[in-house]
């Protein structure tokens, strides 16, 4: 095993989680004292043409074929659903890539076939598998809310938007840690056989 890539890598991973870290942290404070207009994309009028009324909420302007709605003075709501629609994700890579550093870590610090490196690679899985899901839901829900209150006429219900097939490969890494836990316990039985 290559411990200096691995070392880099784990620091690397480090420093890119806390990146996101702060970027999220500034990007939230920076969107809720914000006290300008917001905007949301929506492609339920991507064919009408800008000169007709489009139903509408008050101090909505919808431009870009209606495709782009913008409200100059949003509420709170419409302020936390922006943020909402936009930052979870940033949220989401943070954490995931700390779990993977420490998950490096560990490999350093007590070799690649232990029971503490398959619990960390089952516990990043597992983010994985369900974070995905979850963190879609809150921005498809929090952009079609959004959307819903400044065009009350659509109303459509939430969505999960984002790259979904990383439930696919959450499940494996937690396969992985179960397949090195159980390996762990046979080679330690044997040890103690021998």
């Amino acid at each position: 095993m290559d411990t200096r890539l691995t070392r880099n890598l784990a620091s690397v991973t480090f420093a890119i989680s806390v990146i996101c870290g702060l970027g999220f942290v500034a990007k939230t404070l920076t969107h809720a004292t914000d006290d300008g207009m917001i905007c949301v994309e929506t492609g339920f009028w991507h064919n009408t043409p800008l000169g007709s009324r489009m139903p509408v909420a008050d101090g909505v302007e919808a431009t870009g074929a209606g495709t782009r709605l913008c409200q100059d003075a949003p509420s709170a709501g419409q302020r936390a659903a922006e943020i909402g629609g936009a930052l979870p994700w940033l949220l989401f890579a943070a954490l995931a890539l700390m779990l993977f550093s420490r998950l490096l870590k560990c490999v350093l610090d007590k070799g690649p076939f232990t029971d503490a490196v398959s619990r960390r690679l089952s516990t990043l899985g597992w983010f994985v598998a369900l974070g995905t899901p979850l963190t879609g839901l809150v921005v498809g829900w929090s952009h079609s809310w959004l959307v819903g209150s400044m065009a009350p006429m659509i109303g459509s219900g939430p969505t999960v938007s984002g790259p979904l097939v990383l439930v696919v490969a959450g499940l494996a890494a937690v396969i992985m840690g179960r397949i090195m836990r159980d390996g762990v316990r046979m080679r330690e039985d044997l040890e103690g056989t021998v």
